[in-house]
């Protein structure tokens, strides 16, 4: 059953990166990837805040949620792919400044996405 509840999570996350992925953007830097890192950085520490993992069903809801949506909505291996690509293409302050903004602005969207969710729930 736990595969179901990440095969589930996983289809909602893919569709709402693609649905992302769809929005006009005139820029060759990969905003929308940075976007959708950070949506899903915050989601997965406000998740992490909120769900408590001692019981059977918070463990459910963690695979569906945790594992399953963000693991399909965030795109480590795109963003990494579009890093390379800006180095490659000599855009190194591009490059720099996508790896810098992702990196740490998803650890702190991780970190918000926590507080939030103490804010809101405990």
């Amino acid at each position: 059953m736990n595969f179901v509840y990440v095969a589930l999570g996983g289809a909602v996350g893919a569709i709402g990166r693609y649905a992302i992925s769809l929005m006009p953007t005139r820029t060759e830097f990969p905003i929308l990837t940075l976007i959708t890192n950070l949506i899903g950085a915050v989601l997965i520490g406000f998740i992490v805040g909120f769900i408590d993992d001692r019981d059977e069903a918070s463990k459910n809801m963690l695979l569906f949620w945790k594992t399953g949506i963000c693991g399909g909505f965030t795109t480590f291996s795109t963003f990494s792919l579009e890093a390379v690509n800006l180095l490659e293409k000599k855009a190194y302050f591009a490059g720099g400044c996508y790896l810098v903004l992702s990196v740490f602005g998803c650890v702190i969207g991780v970190y918000c996405g926590k507080k939030i969710a103490m804010l809101l729930c405990r």
